[in-house]
């Protein structure tokens, strides 16, 4: 998946709690994808924020750190609407 297509799918599906490739701090409870180094990191922060480190996932592709990042964002929000 390309980065064009992964925001469309975020905005057509309404998908929240997302930080896209953002300079802030992460906040509760989303999903992240950022660039370091070449590479695509994608991992989940919890309630106080900090990074679940045993969920990270590091890519050397974008496609395949999109893929990802759509898959793990999608079920976080199946999950919150049916809390």
């Amino acid at each position: 998946m390309k980065k064009a297509e992964a925001k469309k799918i975020i905005k057509n599906e309404h998908l929240i709690s997302y930080s896209f490739f953002e300079s802030r701090n992460d906040a509760s409870d989303e999903m992240v994808i950022k660039k370091l180094s070449g590479k695509y990191i994608v991992y989940a922060t919890n309630e106080r924020a900090s990074k679940i480190s045993d969920g990270e996932k590091i890519f050397d592709n974008e496609e395949d750190a999109f893929d990802n990042f759509i898959r793990r964002l999608r079920a976080l929000n199946n999950y919150r609407n049916n809390m």
